[in-house]
């Protein structure tokens, strides 16, 4: 019987921990995902947890390779257990509040735990040292749509600018330096997971960072973009991945056909374009399954449990 394309992705990946101004760091990872670390003049701010707090352990040795300052923040981009469940390592680095969108936060009360064993099962090498994660990761700070942080003198954004990878993503925006941090809501080199997406709006939520004018970003999955055309190519890149396969959804709704013929349609679409990048196996089945759903009108993803992932993936691959 198929496995997860995920269970067969053993072989470790390269970490880079990239500087991309004075005050931001790329934490990076071969298509894994990624972190931002924002350093202010008497804490650090981090992006996104990693999934374990052995992970995390990681991530906090390279911070700790460049400033010994607290880390007081940590923001959640999204929900999904591979960002947030290493949060309780920054406890004992100083952390004062782990910041979350509503949407955010509402998606962990509906479905984190089901998220959590869901994310756990397709994808194990993620999950380094699994029991050393407590429980989920509950925000100790919601904002609305937006919130401004000053460390010391350096100015962050944490903004909510729309809906696309889920309804509550959060990016972190240093205006001075011109550093973007998006989670992801962009993507590159890598496949784009979609599967509890909002793909209608996401579109749009790209072009809102676009009018940004960021000149360094850090995506979700792959490489940091170092310089404005790297980041024009990250945004269209995921433009191009969401549109090709919710258009080729839509046109199999209108067409009639079956969830597994739409999985056929799509690959001919996607394959030639982005069959290569990192994770792509892995994540069209579960892709396909939400863009077939959303262009069939539900429009509230519906939630993923490890026994739909299982039959999904069976009825697609067997």
């Amino acid at each position: 019987m198929t496995q997860f394309a995920s269970k067969a992705d053993l072989k470790p990946k390269q970490i880079s921990f990239i500087q991309l101004a004075e005050t931001a760091y790329a934490y990076t990872a071969e298509g894994d995902p990624n972190s931002g670390v924002v350093i202010g003049d008497e804490s650090v701010l981090v992006i996104d947890t990693t999934a374990t707090p052995v992970m995390a352990r990681e991530l906090i040795a390279r911070i700790r390779t460049v400033t010994d300052k607290p880390i007081r923040h940590v923001v959640l981009s999204h929900y999904h257990a591979v960002r947030v469940l290493g949060a309780s390592a920054y406890r004992g680095e100083g952390c004062e509040q782990v910041i979350a969108s509503r949407g955010t936060y509402d998606l962990i009360a509906e479905r984190g735990a089901q998220d959590m064993k869901s994310e756990i099962e397709r994808f194990p090498r993620l999950f380094q040292a699994v029991e050393s994660i407590p429980g989920l990761t509950w925000p100790t700070l919601v904002f609305e749509s937006q919130m401004t942080l000053y460390l010391g003198k350096l100015e962050v954004r944490i903004r909510h600018v729309g809906p696309g990878h889920t309804k509550g993503d959060t990016i972190v925006w240093l205006p001075k330096e011109r550093v973007l941090f998006s989670g992801d809501l962009v993507e590159y080199q890598a496949a784009a997971y979609t599967g509890d997406a909002q793909l209608e709006e996401w579109p749009q939520t790209l072009e809102t960072l676009r009018s940004m004018g960021a000149e360094k970003l850090v995506p979700g999955r792959g490489p940091a973009l170092q310089n404005p055309n790297e980041v024009q190519a990250g945004l269209e890149y995921t433009r191009d991945f969401v549109t090709t396969l919710f258009t080729s959804a839509k046109e199999s709704v209108a067409a009639g056909r079956t969830l597994k013929e739409t999985f056929s349609y799509t690959r001919s679409k996607m394959d030639p374009k982005f069959g290569k990048v990192f994770i792509y196996e892995h994540c069209l089945p579960f892709d396909v399954s939400r863009a077939y759903d959303e262009a069939s009108g539900i429009k509230h993803p519906r939630i993923w449990t490890a026994e739909r992932d299982q039959e999904m993936w069976h009825a697609l691959q067997g």
